[in-house]
């Protein structure tokens, strides 16, 4: 008997769509990103930026609504309660010190795995429903930014900043964030960019990273393990290793520039030639613009211009960059890229550009985890075979 094809469960290929570019997998009530605008649960992504705290936006992912005061005040004590990592945590950060030194794990390694020792610790870790998740999600969005702190501490050679109470209790979420990895209490200018930042950072529907977590939270996983899946995603340089990996080319193309080796067009037009990625451009789904991105280029070019002349050299490159891709490839800036001239600026070391990246974006990961599990059906993609036609194993 010769065998048969199957072919009443097979994919119509018509209907495949490489990266699933432009399909429509789930339904959400978190946000909403259009050409027009960036929404998250119903505010648009400029009010945020200029009204509204990192706190009070973590608030409206994580809580479903903006808070009022009492409520914004109990929490941020709930956040600062739980600052402070525990000690098998903080141990783990001081023997990581030779791998990231070394290069065999990088800051997004040693977080991913903080995260998941934190799992093992937390009582609520194995319980899915509401209320457990609320208080887990509450617990690691105030502990990212001390793991960041506290391993910039080790890789610097000093002493870890603020490990009782995981900071300075009296620092808002940004100004902590900063102090704890530099020693230094941040000015409110370096407090207020950061804050925005982090605001700019804090969702964006199903992005890579998000969509992993929700497809780990269908399975009825953890909100642990979902957080641990986002941050290997958003790791990768196609995602949130792309405000690195901007900075990085902008430290190729300044000396470029300004040892009088060509233009920024000349170095540009190279790369076009040698077809290299470029990375801080494009999107996915924003065809003309990334609303985030003018918001945080105006932020940084103004701490630039306040350090002086030099900081400022970085934004005018970049201003030109910009417009050598737009009229050559008519491609826009994304968020990523004016995000890298801004964190370096304030002095921000390159490889922990993607870890506070995340120390934003759990806001939003643990939305769409509890989300997904308040409303679960197991995610299960089709896919479209292109392997050989069915054939005899003995014949």
């Amino acid at each position: 008997m010769t065998p048969q094809t199957p072919t009443a469960s097979k994919p119509d290929a018509a209907a495949f769509a490489k990266g699933l570019e432009g399909i429509v997998a789930g339904e959400t009530s978190i946000c909403s990103v259009e050409q027009g605008a960036l929404i998250y649960r119903g505010y648009e992504i400029h009010d945020l930026a200029a009204h509204a705290t990192f706190e009070e936006v973590a608030h409206l992912l994580l809580v479903g609504h903006k808070p009022t005061g009492s409520e914004l005040a109990r929490f941020k004590e709930e956040l600062i309660v739980e600052r402070a990592l525990p000690r098998l945590v903080a141990d783990f950060l001081r023997n990581a010190g030779p791998t990231l030194k070394e290069g065999t794990a990088v800051p997004m390694d040693v977080l991913r795995t903080a995260i998941s020792i934190l799992g093992h610790l937390d009582e609520d870790c194995q319980d899915n429903s509401a209320e457990a998740n609320l208080r887990k999600a509450k617990r690691v969005l105030a502990k990212v930014p001390t793991v960041i702190g506290h391993m910039q501490n080790v890789i610097d050679g000093r002493a870890i900043i603020g490990q009782e109470k995981g900071g300075d209790p009296a620092l808002s979420h940004s100004a902590n964030l900063l102090y704890m990895m530099t020693g230094q209490k941040p000015d409110r200018d370096a407090e207020h960019v950061m804050d925005v930042s982090l605001i700019l950072y804090a969702e964006h529907d199903l992005n890579a990273s998000t969509f992993t977590c929700r497809v780990i939270a269908a399975t009825l996983s953890d909100m642990h393990g979902a957080v641990c899946g986002g941050i290997a995603a958003l790791k990768g340089p196609l995602h949130g290793g792309a405000n690195e990996a901007a900075m990085e080319m902008l430290k190729e193309i300044r000396p470029f520039v300004d040892s009088g080796k060509g233009s920024v067009n000349d170095w540009m037009q190279r790369a076009f030639t040698e077809k290299r990625k470029l990375m801080g451009f494009g999107h996915r789904v924003y065809k003309n613009g990334d609303h985030r991105a003018p918001i945080l280029n105006k932020l940084g070019r103004a701490v630039a211009l306040k350090k002086g002349k030099d900081w400022a050299r970085w934004f005018d490159i970049g201003d030109e960059v910009e417009k050598v891709m737009l009229r050559d490839k008519k491609i826009h800036p994304n968020v990523d890229f004016p995000c890298g001239m801004t964190y370096y600026t304030m002095g921000i070391p390159v490889p922990q550009y993607t870890p506070i990246f995340v120390a934003s974006r759990v806001s939003g990961w643990c939305a769409h985890i509890m989300e997904q599990h308040a409303n679960n059906r197991l995610i299960r993609p089709l896919s479209v075979y292109t392997g050989p036609p069915l054939k005899r194993w003995n014949g």
